[in-house]
């Protein structure tokens, strides 16, 4: 396993690009919490700080339309000008002061959702031309460590600036990672061929993507159980106040489960590209999915250790499922459409978790979170036997 990551690192490319997924994601996941503590700040209501999500998260509905984008330019200038292009867009928050200037902060994080959605698609591209598809595991597992990493120390330090400057600080900071990214990027040597414009118009063009995607019997069962995973998974967050309260702690103990959850995602992200040739993407995706309904069933449980096992488990389990259909459209994706097949899967496995929190926000008040998560570790086990029974050998077996 040691030696692939450092095949992975040792590849300046492929190095390039994690650094600059780093990078800016340590400046996403600091502005993602600041946006609704600032809005907090200047409201004092729950309600509009909620839409800084709902904001981030609304591009993610025509992901597939955006992911068009990455199929009709030359996927490295792309990401080059997006990440400009949100440097510059984030300097306009020095002008958000007060509640009349919200709307400013609302239209940044749309289009920072928008980018995000364009620029997923172009580096998923770009990613497979610089390692090569046998690579791809090794790569999409370390960039989800270090993208789970940044989560655990970027909310931090996004915090104690917002505490001592202000928002319009780490607006700053977030900018120049996306300027620092684009540098990254414009240091590739990854050769790209000038994308052939064909008849088809904007629209079809989209649905040959999500036509291609689905209509594949490799891609199509990792799609549809990444999608139905984060479904669950949002019902299971909405209901992690409960399982605290019924630990008798405070809420604040939710970040100390978030941390060991945190923790069990980088560590899984660095083994995953082994685990997937080990057992193939299906059996690896399959077995994560299991791993998140043990969960869920530990922390059902009243107790502080099975409650800290539980996000250890869901941590190690759901993030496999993701690499694993990634990594198979990665492979099984022809470079044209590959941009339009990323963000559809991106948005079929992703956008489910909205869903999930808003349907799980009304459970919890009505079924005992005791009886909804062994419900929920029921719906996964079904999810996963699909997955589980791949044979280990065979071509299906290893996407």
């Amino acid at each position: 396993m040691t030696s692939t990551i450092t095949r992975v690192l040792r590849n300046r490319d492929a190095s390039l690009c994690l650094g600059a997924v780093v990078v800016s994601g340590f400046g996403s996941s600091a502005m993602w919490l600041v946006s609704g503590i600032w809005v907090k700040e200047l409201t004092g209501s729950d309600g509009l700080a909620a839409l800084c999500t709902f904001a981030l998260w609304a591009p993610a509905l025509i992901g597939p339309l955006l992911g068009t984008i990455a199929d009709r330019t030359r996927r490295g200038p792309l990401l080059i000008g997006t990440n400009l292009a949100l440097g510059a867009l984030l300097t306009s928050l020095l002008f958000v002061d007060s509640t009349s200037t919200l709307w400013i902060l609302y239209a940044v994080l749309f289009l920072y959702g928008a980018c995000g959605a364009v620029t997923d698609a172009a580096e998923a591209a770009l990613v497979t031309a610089a390692v090569g598809k046998d690579l791809t595991g090794d790569f999409n597992g370390l960039r989800m460590s270090a993208n789970e990493g940044m989560k655990l120390i970027a909310p931090l330090a996004g915090a104690g600036l917002f505490a001592a400057y202000g928002g319009t600080r780490v607006a700053l900071l977030d900018a120049a990672t996306f300027v620092l990214a684009a540098g990254m990027f414009t240091l590739l040597r990854v050769h790209e061929d000038t994308p052939v414009r064909g008849a088809l118009g904007w629209r079809a063009q989209t649905a040959e993507g999500a036509r291609y995607l689905w209509a594949h019997p490799q891609l199509r069962p990792l799609v549809r159980a990444g999608g139905l995973t984060m479904l669950t998974s949002g019902i299971s967050g909405a209901a992690v106040y409960a399982v605290v309260e019924g630990l008798g702690h405070s809420p604040a103990y939710t970040g100390v489960l978030y941390v060991v959850q945190g923790a069990g995602s980088v560590a899984v992200g660095v083994a995953s590209g082994a685990l997937m040739r080990r057992f193939g993407g299906r059996r690896f995706g399959g077995a994560g999915i299991a791993l998140t309904a043990l969960s869920v069933v530990l922390q059902s449980l009243p107790y502080d250790v099975t409650a800290l096992a539980g996000s250890l488990a869901n941590g190690l389990g759901l993030p496999c499922v993701l690499i694993a259909g990634m990594t198979a459209v990665q492979r099984e994706t022809p470079q044209a459409l590959l941009g339009r097949a990323a963000a559809t899967a991106n948005t079929l496995m992703f956008t489910p978790t909205a869903l999930g929190i808003a349907l799980g926000a009304g459970l919890v008040e009505t079924v005992d979170y005791r009886v909804l998560l062994p419900v929920l570790a029921g719906a996964r086990l079904l999810i996963a036997a699909p997955l589980l029974k791949t044979p280990l050998t065979g071509p299906s077996s290893r996407t």
